[in-house]
Order: structure tokens, then sequence, then C-alpha cells
């Protein structure tokens, strides 16, 4: 199991890598800073399926978890939240530290 999470963490952190050397190009070619938001990142690989998104939440969990959670959320730069997820999965999916001292009693 930690092998996939490791796995899944690496692929998120060289996707998130990839956007940043994207946006960067972006943002020199226009002489502004453009980054691309993690909404619009959501919209281009789920298509239709994003759209019935928000009606399904607000539907069946709660519609102030859309509004000025979700919201916000996706307007986070995709770069940013790729390399925080794969971060934190890599850490997850690291060996667990070992025990300090040894037991001598069994």
């Amino acid at each position: 199991m930690r092998f996939l999470v490791r796995i899944l963490g690496y692929l998120l952190v060289a996707g998130g890598f990839i956007v940043l050397l994207t946006d960067g190009a972006r943002s020199i070619a226009n002489s502004a800073l453009r980054f691309t938001p993690l909404g619009e990142t959501m919209a281009a690989l789920l298509g239709d399926r994003f759209r019935q998104l928000q009606p399904g939440i607000e539907r069946s969990l709660h519609p102030l978890l859309w509004d000025p959670v979700l919201v916000h959320v996706l307007l986070a730069p995709t770069a940013l939240a790729g390399l925080a997820l794969g971060f934190l999965l890599l850490w997850l999916g690291g060996e667990p530290k070992p025990l300090i001292g040894i037991v001598t009693r069994r």
C-alpha cells in the first residue's frame, strides 16, 4: 500500500513541476504573472463531469461546502496543489521511523 501511495506522490510532484514550468513559460511570454487555477485544470481533465460536480455536492452534501470552501480551493494554482499533495503523499508513504531504544524484556 505504501508503494502505491509513493508512486501517486511521485506522479503528482512530477505533474506539479510540469505545470509550474508551463506557467513560468507562459508568464515570461506574456510579461505578466499567469498561473493555471485548479478548477481550470480539472475542467479540462474531467469535462462534463466537472460541471455536474457543483449540483451534486450542493444536493448530497451541503450547499455551503461548495460556495465558500471549494470555490476558493479551485482558485488555487494547479502547481501548488499538485506539489503540496504529492509531497504529503510521499511523506505518508515513507518508511516508518525506528523506535528509539531497545526492548530487552519479552
